[in-house]
């Protein structure tokens, strides 16, 4: 399953995402047309990847427009997503960058053990029925000193649904030695206009 919004897999629970696939990038955080909200998403990655060409493993991927600034902006980059549709779309996308884009799941991606800096995911761990298990799988898949980019929420009013921040860290408490709550929802640009819902970003070093 593919879950790179959130907000928009709070309202899409079982959707198709091969039939999706065509239409995924119009939501503005996903293709990241506007160069504005590009620009966000360049700048807060920036921040939260290291500083030196690194491995990043984007679970999720979507498209591959977040595993697309990362390697623009020098990493090495795998993306994993269970959609064909959607690795087709990442791969044209991230065609002559030197990255990686697999089929797989991303609870349990196709990758070694200790074979990554960064496992970067965005709006997808949520979705996932055991996320205590997968952060500890997501760990056994770092090298000592990397770290967890892990961008969630909680979307919707009525009955919401997502991880609050405040969860995630006390998940992160067994596999990671740091964490850092980074909150989003206060800048529209990451996200094509403001938003009332939790937004945030979690980075941990394991």
């Amino acid at each position: 399953m593919t879950n790179e919004s959130g907000h928009r897999a709070a309202t899409d629970a079982g959707v198709d995402w091969d039939a999706q696939a065509a239409a995924f990038d119009d939501e503005p955080d996903h293709g990241l047309r506007d160069p504005e909200v590009r620009a966000a998403w360049a700048d807060r990655l920036r921040d939260w990847l290291p500083g030196h060409p690194a491995d990043v493993l984007d679970l999720g991927c979507g498209t591959g427009s977040l595993s697309l600034l990362a390697a623009e902006q020098g990493h090495r980059v795998t993306a994993v997503d269970s959609s064909p549709a959607m690795v087709e779309l990442a791969r044209a996308k991230l065609a002559g960058r030197g990255a990686a884009v697999l089929r797989g799941d991303a609870a349990s991606p196709p990758v070694r053990e200790r074979s990554h800096d960064v496992v970067l995911v965005r709006h997808v761990l949520w979705t996932l029925p055991d996320p205590a298990r997968v952060l500890r799988h997501w760990r056994a898949l770092l090298r000592p000193g990397g770290r967890f980019v892990l961008v969630e929420g909680v979307w919707g009013t009525l009955s919401p649904v997502g991880i609050p921040a405040a969860g995630l860290v006390s998940l992160l408490e067994p596999v990671a030695l740091h964490t850092r709550v980074e909150r989003l929802s206060g800048d529209p640009m990451l996200w094509g206009g403001a938003v009332d819902d939790e937004r945030y970003a979690v980075l941990a070093t394991v």
